[in-house]
């Protein structure tokens, strides 16, 4: 059979399908933005749940303000830089918190005593939940239950930046 010649409705079907990626690609990024924000509401709305009226009206952060060097949590070691906002508001009931490991590092392997979420902001690793290890990139939100345990580390070539949010308790 003969291959066909390229005309000019081969190349836009082509440029059609190029187009049809590139939006469905926006989309997904739409997407995952739309995540993290009802997940960051969803997460403010149990913390407001339980909030008295006399809180500020808002407080804002930024990471050159709460950045702190810290070894691994749960005994994970290595580097770590973590970010833990809202520290000091007052009658706040959500932990909110952004971590960036470093090569060598960990979070700990534990157990979990309250539900409690990672999601991977950037760069690629491994976690482990209850005795299984799988890969993390960036845009896997990982909800932890309570009674389960994990633990998460970066690749040897990359920081893995994630965002932590639980209810305190």
């Amino acid at each position: 059979m003969p291959l066909a010649t390229p005309n000019k409705t081969t190349k836009f079907t082509v440029s059609e399908k190029i187009k049809a990626e590139r939006q469905k690609l926006k989309e997904y990024n739409m997407k995952n933005k739309t995540f993290i924000l009802i997940a960051l509401f969803i997460t403010a709305a149990i913390g407001t749940k339980a909030q008295s009226l006399d809180t500020a009206k808002y407080i804002l952060q930024n990471d050159t303000d709460v950045a702190k060097k810290e070894p691994g949590t749960h005994k994970g070691g290595g580097e770590t830089i973590g970010y833990n906002f809202f520290a000091d508001a007052k009658n706040l009931k959500t932990v909110f918190r952004k971590r960036t490991l470093k090569p060598g590092s960990s979070i700990g392997y534990h157990l979990q005593k309250e539900d409690e979420i990672y999601y991977i902001i950037s760069g690629n690793g491994v976690m482990q939940m209850n005795g299984k290890t799988f890969a993390v990139k960036p845009g896997d939100a990982i909800l932890t239950r309570p009674g389960s345990s994990h633990g998460i580390a970066p690749n040897k070539d990359n920081d893995l930046v994630i965002l932590i949010a639980y209810e305190k308790k």
